[in-house]
């Protein structure tokens, strides 16, 4: 029998993929979310790509980032991120770290995130910054100890999202639902923060009208308009594809090739003409 457990896996595994189809993570970022029924734990996929997550790839682990079973798979080496924001944020449920495209150009050249349109106020009315090097110097980028994770949390403070100098973000939310709407329309303002930038100039919303667009995009009846037209998206291109694999012909066996006479040379055809 299926359980709420088994739901919030399905559920899990088919953000990862809307996040993906939605062009916010790509063959790496991860989207995690906080276990149902225990607040000490949290839910991850394996290290996968997530276009490919399925249900059966979640995993459980405790908020030192450990996995509750021992694992059999390879597991993100990023995970610390999910487990200090969940030890230091208790109304976060939902986190996912990415790097699109639209916000690279922004932690890499460490130009502000704003929002400038009504459903990129869901961000908030500024992204902070974190830089690795002010703590550690010199390191892979990757986030993958304890101290750094927590280091992470800090700089996001009570903060929806924070730009990573020359990595990416790490976005957060009271719950799954939420957190897919704030990366994929975080990613968005991004891109017309960048557009408008090039046209001359850039018109950011006030602390205000940030603060009511956020309210009132939040709230259930957006979000979940939003979450089923992203999960119809998926569904329609998962069917083509599905449907592409099946309609496709079986690899045809090459019939064995036929074994060639074996040559006789003139005089030997000769003397066996002279036998007959």
């Amino acid at each position: 029998m299926p359980t709420a457990l088994d739901d919030v896996r399905r559920e899990l595994a088919r953000a990862n993929r809307i996040l993906a189809h939605e062009d916010v993570l790509d063959a790496f970022g991860h989207v995690s979310v906080r276990h149902p029924d225990d607040p000490g734990r949290y839910l991850l996929s394996r290290s996968r790509g997530p276009e490919l997550v399925q249900a059966e790839d979640i995993l459980e682990f405790t908020l030192d980032s450990e996995p509750v079973v021992p694992p059999t798979r390879r597991l993100y080496s990023e995970r610390v991120i999910h487990g200090c924001i969940y030890q230091m944020r208790p109304d976060v449920h939902a986190v996912v770290h990415h790097h699109a495209p639209s916000i690279m150009p922004f932690v890499i050249a460490g130009i502000d995130l704003v929002p400038v349109f009504h459903l990129g106020a869901t961000m908030g009315a500024k992204a902070p910054f974190w830089d690795s090097r002010d703590e550690f110097g010199d390191t892979s980028l990757l986030v993958i100890k304890p101290e750094e994770g927590r280091s992470l949390a800090r700089a996001l403070g009570s903060h929806a999202m924070v730009l990573m100098r020359r990595h990416g973000a790490t976005v957060v939310g009271a719950n799954l639902h939420e957190v897919i709407f704030r990366s994929i329309y975080s990613a968005r303002n991004a891109e017309h923060q960048w557009r408008a930038h090039m046209l001359g100039g850039v018109g950011a919303l006030t602390p205000g009208e940030a603060s009511l667009a956020s309210g009132h995009n939040l709230q259930p009846g957006p979000v979940e308009r939003a979450w089923e037209y992203w999960a119809g998206r998926l569904e329609k291109t998962e069917a083509l594809v599905a449907a592409a694999k099946a309609s496709k012909p079986a690899a045809r066996t090459r019939p064995a090739a036929r074994a060639k006479p074996a040559k006789v040379s003139r005089g030997a055809a000769r003397r066996k003409k002279g036998r007959r």
